[in-house]
C-alpha cells in the first residue's frame, strides 16, 4: 500500500482487444450538431467582417464590428454558456489589437461591479434569514381585509414584491416572493370538484401575473434592482466621463415615480381581467387572516441576526440616498471629495456582515463566505463584457463611423424617436437577454443622440427601460419563467396581460423621460 511506484489509479489489463467497428456516419452527425454549428458561425462571422473589403473603414472600427458580431451571435442562440461568452472580450480585444488586456481587465471591476457584488451579498444575507418571508407575510396579512377584498390582496402581494425586488435582483425577489404566492393559493381547490370557480383560478392567474412582472416593474426603480440599470449607467460613466455618474438617488428620483405609475397600470389590468364581482364570496371559504397569522407564527420572534441584517440593509439604504442629495444641498460624499462611489459604501456594509456576531453559535457572524456560493456571478460577468464592449466601441472608432451612418436622423422630432427606441428594446427583449438587448442597443442610441444634438440620456434611459419590459413571453426574463413554471398561467394570459402593460409602460415613459427625466437628469442643459 506505501510502494511509491504503485499506480494511483487502477491499471486495466494490457490485453490488446479489436476495436469496435467506427460507424463515421454517426461520428459526422454528432459534430454537426446545431449547437456545434452556432458555435462556430460566431468566428466565421468575424472572420468574414476581417477578410471582406470595406472601403473607407479603417481596421480598428472593421475589427470591432467582427468582435461585436462573434460575442453578440454567441449570446443570442447561447451556443456557449452566457457567463463564458462573457468573458471573450478578455481575450478577443486584445488580439484584435483594440485595446490592452489591462484596460479590458479593468472593465470587470469598477464602481459599478462593487455596487452589484455588496447588494448581492446583502441579499443573500436577506434570504439566509428569511427576512423577505416575514416582510412578505406581513404586508399581505395588512392588505387582506376583513372581509376578504381581493382587489386589495392582489395589491398587496404585487406591492410586497415590487418593494423586495427594488434591493434584490428582479429574478431573486420573483424566486423568493413565487413561494409565498403560491402558499397562498394553496388554500384555493386547483379542480372544479374541489369547489372553486372559474373566477378563483383566474385569481390565481393574476398572482402569479402579478409577482412576475411586480418583480421587473420594481427592479426599474432602483439601480440595484436589475443589471439593465446598471448597464446603463456604467456605459454613461465610460462614454461621458466629463459629464458626472449617475447617483443612486438621482436614478431613484426618476425611476421610483415611473415604476408606481407601470404598477398602477399592472394592477388595473390583473383587476379588469381577473377579479370578478362574485370573487370575494368564491375566495372568502379558503381564504382568511388566520391562515396568513399561522404562517407568520412558524417564523416566530425576530432573532438578533435578523434585526441586525434589517439595520445594515437599512443603512446601506439611507447612506446611498444620501450620499448626493441636490446641487445646493451635497450629500456626505463631498467630505470624501467625490473619491468615494455607491460600489464603496455597498462593499463597505457588506463587509460588516461577516463581522457582527449573529448571536446563535459561538464565534459565528451574520454572514461565511460558504453562503456566498449562490453570488450570481454570471450577471457580474455579463455587466464587465458589456463595459468592456462599450469601451471598444468607442476607442476603436466605431462609434464615430455609426454617427456618420445616422445623419439621416438629425430632422426626426424627438418625441417621435424616444417612444420608437423604447418599443424596439421593449420587442428585441422578447427575444434575448434584457442585459444583452441593452448591451446593444445602448452604443447605437448614444451615436444617434449625437447626431441629433439632443441629451444621449433622453434616449439611452428609454432605450434601458424598454428592456425591461419583457412582458408577453415567457422566455423573456428568467422571472417570467419562474411564474410560468408554476402551472398556473399559458402563453395566452402572458399576451393578454403583457401587450396592454408594455403599451402603458412605453406610453408612460415616453410622458415622464422629456418632463420628470429632463429635471432629474439635467438634459436641458449643455449636452455632453
Amino acid at each position: 500500500m506505501n510502494d511509491p511506484k504503485a499506480h494511483l489509479l487502477p491499471v486495466q489489463s494490457t490485453t490488446l482487444l479489436p476495436a469496435p467497428p467506427q460507424n463515421h456516419q454517426h461520428s459526422l452527425g454528432s459534430i454537426l450538431t446545431r449547437a456545434n454549428l452556432f458555435i462556430l458561425l460566431g468566428p466565421f462571422l468575424c472572420a468574414g467582417i476581417c477578410l471582406l473589403p470595406f472601403p473607407g473603414l479603417e481596421d480598428g472600427p472593421r475589427n470591432m464590428l467582427a468582435v461585436l458580431l462573434w460575442v453578440f451571435e454567441w449570446w443570442l442562440t447561447e451556443a456557449v454558456p452566457v457567463p463564458v461568452t462573457s468573458m471573450s472580450p478578455l481575450f478577443l480585444l486584445p488580439i484584435f489589437g483594440i485595446t490592452s488586456a489591462e484596460s479590458v481587465a479593468s472593465s470587470y471591476m469598477d464602481d459599478v461591479i462593487a455596487l452589484v457584488l455588496g447588494s448581492f451579498i446583502l441579499a443573500l444575507a436577506v434570504e439566509n434569514y428569511n427576512i423577505h418571508q416575514r416582510l412578505a407575510l406581513n404586508v399581505t396579512l395588512t392588505f387582506c381585509g376583513e372581509p376578504l377584498n381581493p382587489p386589495l390582496l392582489l395589491l398587496g402581494i404585487c406591492a410586497t414584491t415590487a418593494f423586495v425586488s427594488m434591493w434584490m435582483h428582479n429574478v431573486a425577489a420573483a424566486v423568493v416572493m413565487m413561494p409565498v404566492a403560491t402558499g397562498i393559493m394553496q388554500r384555493i381547490p386547483t379542480t372544479a370538484t374541489g369547489g372553486a370557480s372559474t373566477a378563483a383560478h383566474g385569481f390565481c392567474k393574476a398572482v402569479v401575473l402579478g409577482v412576475m412582472y411586480s418583480a421587473a416593474i420594481g427592479g426599474m426603480s432602483t439601480l440595484t434592482g436589475t443589471g439593465v440599470n446598471l448597464i446603463l449607467v456604467g456605459m454613461w460613466k465610460r462614454y461621458f466621463p466629463e459629464a458626472g455618474p449617475i447617483s443612486f438617488s438621482e436614478w431613484f428620483f426618476f425611476g421610483f415615480p415611473l415604476a408606481v405609475i407601470i404598477f398602477c397600470a399592472l394592477w388595473c389590468i390583473l383587476c379588469g381581467l381577473y377579479c370578478s364581482r362574485r370573487l370575494e364570496r368564491d375566495l372568502s371559504a379558503f381564504l382568511d387572516k388566520a391562515h396568513l397569522r399561522r404562517e407568520l407564527e412558524l417564523l416566530g420572534p425576530m432573532a438578533f441576526a435578523e434585526k441586525m441584517v434589517l439595520a445594515t440593509f437599512g443603512m446601506l439604504i439611507c447612506l446611498w440616498m444620501t450620499r448626493n442629495i441636490t446641487d445646493d444641498i451635497p450629500g456626505w460624499g463631498t467630505l470624501f471629495h467625490g473619491r468615494v462611489g455607491d460600489g464603496t459604501v455597498s462593499v463597505m456594509m457588506a463587509t460588516l456582515l461577516f463581522i457582527i456576531p449573529n448571536k446563535k453559535n459561538e464565534g459565528e457572524k451574520l454572514m461565511d463566505w460558504s453562503k456566498c456560493k449562490k453570488l450570481p456571478w454570471n450577471i457580474i460577468l455579463l455587466l464587465g463584457a458589456g463595459f468592456a464592449l462599450a469601451d471598444g466601441v468607442r476607442t476603436s472608432g466605431l462609434a464615430d463611423v455609426l454617427s456618420e451612418a445616422l445623419d439621416f436622423l438629425k430632422s426626426a422630432p424627438y418625441w417621435a424617436i424616444a417612444p420608437a427606441v423604447a418599443l424596439v428594446s421593449g420587442t428585441m427583449t422578447e427575444f434575448t437577454s434584457n442585459n444583452a438587448t441593452t448591451t446593444l442597443v445602448l452604443p447605437l442610441l448614444v451615436q444617434i443622440a449625437k447626431t441629433m444634438k439632443v441629451h444621449p440620456l433622453l434616449l439611452m434611459v428609454p432605450g434601458a427601460i424598454g428592456a425591461q419590459l419583457a412582458f408577453v413571453l415567457p422566455t423573456g426574463t428568467p422571472s417570467n419563467i419562474v411564474g410560468f413554471t408554476t402551472g398556473h398561467i399559458e402563453i395566452a394570459d402572458m399576451i393578454k396581460t403583457g401587450l396592454p402593460l408594455k403599451a402603458a409602460a412605453i406610453v408612460a415613459l415616453s410622458v415622464l423621460m422629456p418632463t420628470l427625466g429632463a429635471c432629474v437628469f439635467r438634459t436641458s442643459g449643455q449636452v455632453p
